[in-house]
């Protein structure tokens, strides 16, 4: 192990310097990996090397089917992650089972509510798969109607939540014609939102969570990055504040 940790602040830097990285080295910047890259990841930490944003979060960032099987204990229950067409046949019974007719399908690597489907019942899903028209793998969800969509940035202290409406769409994403509306998360749903940050090694996030009409709250995504549309936070600001954080983390990692 180096006695002075080399510190990486740049993918360039990284790309050239990845096969000298010893243990103890820290990186500092989100990796921009192409598809099929993510095995650097585990081979970063099998070598010992430190990441800021933690290796977890960077993939659960990606991948929403990660992000599923990372944190379904804090989303709507029954949600399914879906690699083949064995595990779409139990989560058919399975659905049988709970009386779940519409259901959500959410694409792996798809952002901005452009990979989300709506299907009538998850037999569409299952002759849509089964004739190879939906890739795998992918998130199943159970449809929740008249739900509330409330998207919350977290970066160390500050803390900002707004809703997003969409009358005329199931997806409130403001990219699909949702409009901004400033709220006032409850302590529960804060806790929830740090629960998952926790889990995922989140050092800051942007969160989207669902509102039932019984007022219950799950998470519906979790990302290091996400739009600032809405936000009242501006970029510049925004991004003062992801770097104070990661300066922080940084300083907590050399002094360790």
């Amino acid at each position: 192990m180096s006695t002075t940790p080399r510190i990486i602040q740049t993918n360039d830097d990284f790309f050239s310097c990845y096969h000298e990285l010893q243990a103890g080295d820290i990186v500092t910047c989100r990796l921009r990996l192409k598809f099929g890259e993510e095995h650097i990841l585990l081979d970063l930490l099998e070598r010992g090397v430190q990441l800021i944003p933690s290796a977890t979060c960077q993939l659960a960032s990606r991948s929403k089917c990660f992000q599923a099987r990372l944190l379904t204990l804090l989303m709507i229950p029954h949600t399914e992650v879906i690699y083949d067409i064995h595990g779409l046949l139990k989560t058919v019974t399975l659905y049988g089972q709970h009386s779940i007719d519409k259901v959500v399908l959410k694409h792996d690597r798809k952002n901005a509510g452009l990979g989300i489907h709506l299907f009538r019942d998850i037999e569409d899903v299952y002759t849509q798969a089964a004739n190879n028209i939906l890739p795998y793998p992918f998130v199943l969800q159970p449809f929740i109607g008249n739900s509330r969509d409330l998207r919350v940035i977290i970066i160390d202290d500050f803390v900002e939540a707004y809703e997003r409406r969409n009358p005329h769409n199931f997806r409130n994403n403001l990219h699909c014609g949702g409009k901004p509306l400033p709220v006032e998360l409850s302590n529960t749903q804060l806790q929830l939102c740090k629960t998952a940050m926790k889990r995922g090694g989140y050092p800051y996030a942007h969160l989207d969570l669902m509102i039932t009409e019984k007022d219950e709250t799950y998470l519906a995504e979790i990302n290091l990055r996400g739009g600032m549309r809405g936000a009242v936070i501006d970029s510049k600001a925004y991004r003062l504040k992801i770097t104070e954080q990661e300066g922080k983390l940084l300083a907590q990692l050399i002094n360790s």
